[in-house]
């Protein structure tokens, strides 16, 4: 189905399933452990063996020689997988660095070999024996040293360059120049990188926790040398992705290669330090934000530089992105600039570009609003933009910022907050209020699904999408139920495997809008055959009720089944609606913040997010999706952040003990409310994702709030006691 004009009437807009508040359909599974997750495909196969990854002891430098005589003696030990042994390897599309490394190094943790024995202790035993001589070599580990060495990426983000910056910002009445940091941050997701595999003959079956399905399976095919259809790659459940686990990582490209050099099946699963170290992190950024207004608050200028690293061939972290589009003004200057560091691979990570981006941005709105006198949630209003502020004749398919700033303001009570910084108290502690604005864009890709009907009325959807803790299964098998007008219990849904048609897969927050489109786009052309087989008109055919009208004559589903089952699959392919329209998603973060005035800790009081992204499948897990991304902002904005040995070039700070997050006790009450929104521009679903914009703009509230508590500015990410203990006010 190609999807080229906005999306009329259609049967998603009767919402007696689509819209409605579901509890996860494959809810029952996970909570009694039936659901299997990747290292847990126990009874799949027999005779399993245990690999461990070792990984490079230096960041930079070379392998001069390697012993494992000693390791491949041990009890238990099957194989042992080197570069020396591996043949050749190709590499990915997605991948920066190297699996398998060997005899260069690129990054400390890189996997330089694989153990496999008959259990796991044996092969995590025999691998501390491989004795290994490295030759050291310098590498840069400092984004601020390399700063000035950046270069443009025009291939992610050429520079925008609109107007006259540099004159209109010197001739601005009101200006700010400030410097903004973020720290290198880790996904640290539940489940571990884990994989199992499996060789029949030139076949491999590869269980893997993994978000984009059909990616994987051709970078797999590209590393290991084999044809893509030789590949079987199977994820069915995902303990939390967030962007690391969008690409194929070196548990499983070692599993498969272990597998194959034992002649059985092999699991591998990293261990905490190594996921911290092997793969992907978000990277550090600076950010240099210029603002300039009028005297009354009208922008007339605005500049956001950034600078980020990552290993050579890597990508830029897009931090600047989102002042192309959010706030009017006629002259601009948005560039990003990408340093080479011999730090692990950084790479996506929930809502990569706005996330960073929206924690200078967000407060830099807030000290310009202080500048000019104003009340921060008037000076953004007063900025705001229905059209893209570089092509004014693009307008937004949906912009409802202005709507996100006042229901909240009402709903938290702004009008009770001090405008005084510092002069709000409750005893020892300061108290503050902070507000940020949500943006994130909305991405649409390409997806597909196959879906079957039964003599007994079921429908079975079939599609590589997976579900890595967002509610998939459930707003597809929603999807699939509206559109065949059968009740949810009469819906199987069935994904993450690549033997099925190949979706969007999970990332970019365009999972959820892009695979039930595909969804409503295979039903489609279920309902055609549906109604062909029952000899009605599908114009006039109306499914409801487990029947099909049309007319007088009303029919049971199930009857179009009788003489065999009924398959259809198709695509929703996007035109270019999107080149039309800008499509994007907004919201709105209000926080409250208690700092104490002896001890510089902050304890949150009050969490809200207002969002605008489209019709919303299901308020239940979509409000999950905005929770959890706002306690993702609460960690990046007091404690997380990779401690980089500048020396020895590593991340020291590398398993959950040292790596702070925020846990329950941190948390207090979330609130998150969607506005009443439908985008026809998007999708026939007329839907956008929202599991990325509950994090942008959190970090910035939370920061805006800590000012106003205490009239300390930080701009250096996370808000730790040291950044304010020597600030604070006297007490009272």
């Amino acid at each position: 189905m190609k999807f080229e004009t906005p999306a009329t009437t259609n049967p998603i807009d009767q919402q007696k399933i689509i819209g409605h508040p579901t509890p996860r359909v494959e809810g029952p599974l996970k909570t009694t452990g039936q659901a299997a997750y990747a290292y847990e495909h126990h009874a799949v196969l027999p005779n399993q063996a245990y690999g461990v990854v070792l990984g490079s002891a230096i960041a930079k430098g070379r392998i001069a020689s390697m012993d494992v005589e000693a390791a491949q003696a041990a009890p238990g030990v099957i194989a042992i997988v080197t570069a020396a042994n591996a043949g050749k390897l190709g590499k990915g599309k997605y991948n920066t660095a190297k699996l398998l490394a060997g005899p260069d190094i690129q990054h400390y943790h890189q996997a330089v070999a694989l153990v496999v024995a008959d259990t796991f202790e044996q092969a995590r035993a025999a691998a501390q024996l491989i004795n290994i001589k490295y030759i050291r070599t310098d590498g840069a580990f400092d984004l601020a040293s390399v700063r000035d060495t950046g270069v443009e990426s025009k291939d992610q983000m050429a520079d925008t360059l609109h107007g006259d910056f540099s004159a209109a910002f010197s001739a601005a009445p009101v200006q700010l120049d400030a410097t903004y940091t973020t720290p290198d941050q880790a996904h640290a997701m539940m489940e571990p990188f884990a994989s199992m595999a499996a060789w029949q003959g030139e076949r491999l079956t590869l269980w893997t926790a993994n978000q984009m399905i059909d990616w994987s399976v051709s970078d797999v095919a590209t590393t290991l040398g084999v044809s893509k259809q030789n590949v079987h790659l199977i994820s069915p459940y995902i303990g939390g992705g967030f962007g690391g686990k969008l690409f194929v990582r070196a548990d499983a490209i070692l599993a498969a290669l272990g597998a194959r050099m034992a002649g059985r099946p092999v699991k591998v699963a990293l261990a905490r330090p190594q996921i911290f170290n092997n793969c992907t992190h978000r990277p550090a950024t600076i950010q240099r934000i210029r603002i300039g207004t009028t005297p009354d608050g009208k922008i007339t200028a605005m500049a956001h530089e950034g600078w980020s690293g990552d290993l050579p061939g890597g990508k830029v972290e897009l931090a600047a992105q989102p002042s192309k589009l959010l706030y009017a003004g006629e002259n601009r200057r948005v560039t990003m600039r990408l340093c080479t560091l011999d730090l692990p691979e950084g790479n996506a990570m929930r809502a990569p570009g706005e996330a960073p981006g929206m924690m200078a941005l967000e407060i830099a709105m807030d000290e310009m609003a202080e500048k000019l006198e104003l009340d921060p949630i008037d000076f953004r209003i007063l900025n705001d933009t229905q059209v893209d502020p570089v092509n004014t004749k693009r307008p937004f398919s949906k912009r409802q910022m202005i709507e996100c700033l006042r229901t909240g303001a009402d709903h938290f009570g702004w009008g009770q907050r001090h405008a005084q910084p510092g002069t709000q108290r409750d005893g020892r502690w300061l108290i503050g209020m902070g507000v940020a604005v949500a943006f994130r864009n909305n991405l649409l890709v390409k997806s597909g699904a196959r879906v079957r009907l039964d003599d007994q009325g079921t429908v079975t959807v079939e599609t590589d999408m997976t579900d890595i803790g967002t509610g998939s299964y459930t707003i597809i098998a929603q999807t699939a139920a509206e559109m065949m007008g059968v009740t949810l219990d009469k819906v199987v849904v069935r994904l993450g495997d690549s033997s099925f048609p190949v979706s969007s897969g999970s990332g970019g927050q365009f999972g959820g809008n892009c695979s039930t489109a595909g969804v409503y786009a295979a039903c489609v052309k279920l309902r055609e055959a549906v109604a062909q087989r029952l000899g009605m008109n599908v114009d006039e055919a109306i499914f409801a009720d487990g029947q099909v009208h049309s007319g007088a004559q009303r029919v049971p589903l199930q009857d179009a089944a009788r003489k065999g089952e009924l398959v259809a699959e198709d695509s929703i392919e996007f035109g270019d609606l999107s080149k039309q329209y800008q499509q994007s998603t907004f919201g709105a973060h209000f926080v409250e913040v208690a700092v104490d005035s002896a001890t510089g800790e902050t304890r949150l009081r009050r969490m809200l997010a207002v969002c605008a992204a489209g019709r919303i499948l299901n308020p239940t897990s979509a409000r999950s999706q905005v929770i959890g991304a706002m306690t993702m902002g609460v960690g990046a904005a007091l404690m997380e952040a990779l401690a980089v040995d500048k020396r020895m070039g590593f991340f020291v700070n590398h398993d959950l003990a040292g790596y702070e997050v925020p846990v329950h006790a941190d948390i207090p009450h979330q609130e998150v409310i969607f506005l009443d929104e439908t985008d026809p521009i998007s999708s026939p679903m007329k839907a956008k994702g929202v599991g990325e914009l509950g994090i942008c703009g959190v970090s910035a509230a939370i920061a805006n709030a800590v000012y106003n508590a205490t009239g300390i500015r930080v701009r250096e990410y996370p808000i730790t006691l040291d950044k304010l203990l020597d600030k604070l006010p006297p007490m009272i």
